[in-house]
């Protein structure tokens, strides 16, 4: 009886113990990447009991106390299991180390960060390591060509159903082996923006090809024309335009890109659907799309062609290219005015599709870029009116702002860059137009960012892609503008894609190196290869419902964050879950640009 008491008692206290210890514990979150000098400079650090000490900032290489911070409470409502939330701000300590923050008492640690000048140097350059692993056509990372009888025509006007059409080349949209012009032609577009804004943040380290060896051309240039040559696949003539290759046929499993399982009915690994843009609702099974145009579509292609062809007349002195894709610009931003309205991503087997529904900030892309290359006043003109089109257009901050339903990629692309592009060469009251566009979003976006991170965006599908296209959007105002007064906003949505959040994760593979960032991720490469890919933005955090809504979603191991995760939002690094884990090419080109830029300010 003793004995059994003794041992009731011990583990009574033992337990007692644990719990207090668990309680007491502090979480210390930080941007993994680190801070330039200048940075406003912050973490987040969260218990289940107030935290009543002080916390160091350290060096790293001689254990010296730098700075000693007190945490200041956050106002805001907690996140989680945890009650009490505090920033520590370590901003005027500029002198550039590795450093790390402990709490004085219980010796709680951050990871090891680095305060440099140079901490974003070359970064962007390795997010394009992911998009040369999303090749088709010719892939670099596995050294084969795939998807060789893309593919066979469907809804075309000059080019008959059932017709071979040849769209090889492109990328592969995520984890899938889809092929979408809706997202490639951001993702085209976006990079040849961030080299025309900020060429001297890229280098070159491969070829066409994507293969190991300089060829003379920036790497973000090489990527950007495997984007070019693939539209003008797609535009097989003034009225036609192919918008997707292959549907969600292709949703079987994990499988080697040109041991492609999936069949549309001439056989495995063999021909695919090409889906023609003609403006009207698709869908060769139960599912149909909704459409009403195509100049979304158009729009987008047409900038990133005029784009191209200032970019190869004046940098790389290639006149012949720089024609063809000016001549492309031209005839898709014209299929464009014939056909205003959008054209939705398609699908077979289930619901999910790219939902896209504006239309106007693509045609003022498209027009705004066309009249620098021309100067053409009709142009200028043009992109002035989608301009106020687009700002009367539905965008993602305006209803998150209302607390409004966001479809999956119903409102895409998520910065609208026509805006900036039109800036350059607007006159002095329309440039106020401009800005305030962006302006009023942005202050749309701090309201709304209402939890302790500060994070400004609502956690739908993708919601990594609107925290880039948040932070280029910021970006793009302070160049347009010289204000910078929501730089420190700008700030928080970088830390928390790289780390300051409540999982303590970076959201992009191998950011940074030797950090804690995504290796289980929903792609065929990791399931089979279990090789990471460097630079793949994740789809990042969800809102629980909609993570319960998915179909065939099943985490393959434990949740490893279950302790930070919340009732309302959740992120997973584990395969098993695309909703929050799967890299995808758009989001991963969206991002070029504000990395970019940062490598930028050291220049």
């Amino acid at each position: 009886m003793k004995k059994t008491l003794f041992f009731f008692l011990a583990f009574t206290i033992s337990s007692i113990a644990a719990t207090a210890q668990e309680n007491d514990t502090i979480f210390i979150r930080v941007n993994q990447m680190g801070y330039q000098p200048a940075d406003s400079k912050t973490a987040i650090v969260f218990s289940k009991s107030s935290v009543k000490e002080t916390l160091n900032l350290i060096d790293a290489t001689n254990g010296k106390t730098v700075q000693s911070i007190e945490a200041n409470p956050i106002k805001e409502k907690g996140w989680g299991s945890f009650e009490y939330y505090y920033t520590i701000d370590f901003s005027e300590t500029r002198k550039e180390g590795r450093y790390y923050l402990q709490s004085e008492k219980t010796k709680s640690k951050s990871v090891s960060f680095d305060i440099s000048d140079t901490a974003y140097d070359h970064q962007a350059d390795r997010l394009l390591e992911f998009m040369q692993q999303q090749r088709c056509g010719y892939n670099p990372f596995f050294d084969t060509h795939c998807h060789q009888h893309d593919g066979v025509a469907m809804y075309g006007t000059a080019v008959p159903d059932s017709v071979f059409v040849e769209a090889t080349g492109g990328w592969h949209d995520a984890g899938d082996m889809l092929k979408y012009l809706i997202t490639s032609s951001y993702a085209t577009a976006h990079m040849l923006l961030a080299y025309e804004m900020y060429p001297n943040s890229f280098g070159d380290k491969v070829d066409a090809f994507g293969k190991p060896g300089a060829n003379g051309i920036p790497d973000v240039l090489d990527e950007a024309k495997w984007g070019l040559e693939w539209i003008f696949k797609l535009h097989t003539g003034p009225e036609d335009l192919i918008h997707q290759v292959a549907d969600d046929r292709d949703h079987i499993g994990y499988k080697y890109p040109d041991k492609d399982k999936s069949d549309y009915g001439w056989g495995p690994n063999s021909y695919r659907v090409a889906y023609f843009a003609d403006g009207k609702p698709q869908g060769l099974n139960k599912y149909k799309s909704k459409a009403t145009g195509v100049a979304n579509l158009a729009g987008r292609s047409a900038a990133a062609m005029a784009l191209a062809a200032r970019i190869w007349k004046e940098k790389q002195k290639d006149e012949v290219f720089a024609n063809k894709c000016l001549e492309a610009a031209k005839t898709l931003y014209q299929l464009g005015r014939d056909k205003e309205g959008y054209q939705q991503g398609n699908s077979f087997k289930a619901p999910y599709r790219y939902n896209e529904i504006t239309w106007a900030d693509d045609m003022e892309w498209g027009a705004a870029e066309l009249y620098k290359v021309t100067g053409e006043k009709r142009y200028l003109n043009e992109a002035m009116h989608y301009a106020r089109m687009a700002d009367a257009e539905p965008s993602w901050i305006k209803r998150f702002d209302q607390n409004a339903a966001i479809g999956h990629y119903e409102l895409y692309p998520f910065i609208n860059a026509g805006h900036y592009s039109l800036y350059e060469v607007a006159d002095e009251d329309f440039k106020k137009t401009l800005s305030s566009y962006y302006e009023e979003e942005i202050k749309m976006a701090m309201k709304a960012a209402n939890s302790p991170y500060h994070i400004g965006v609502p956690f739908i599908w993708c919601s990594n892609n609107l925290v880039t296209g948040l932070i280029s959007q910021i970006i793009l105002y302070e160049k347009m503008t010289d204000d910078k007064q929501y730089h420190s906003f700008l700030l928080e949505q970088r830390d928390w894609l790289l780390g300051r959040n409540p999982w303590g994760t970076s959201m992009i593979t191998g950011f940074p190196e030797n950090g804690d960032y995504p290796v289980d991720v929903h792609t065929s490469t990791w399931a089979l290869t279990k090789k990471e890919v460097v630079g793949g933005l994740v789809d990042g955090p969800v809102y629980t419902d909609i993570f319960n809504s998915l179909l065939g979603i099943a985490l393959a191991e434990e949740d490893e964050y279950a302790s930070f995760q919340n009732k309302h939002v959740v992120y997973h690094d584990d395969h098993g879950d695309y909703s929050t884990n799967e890299p995808t090419m758009d989001g991963t080109a969206g991002a070029i640009l504000m990395f970019a830029s940062w490598a930028a300010e050291n220049k």
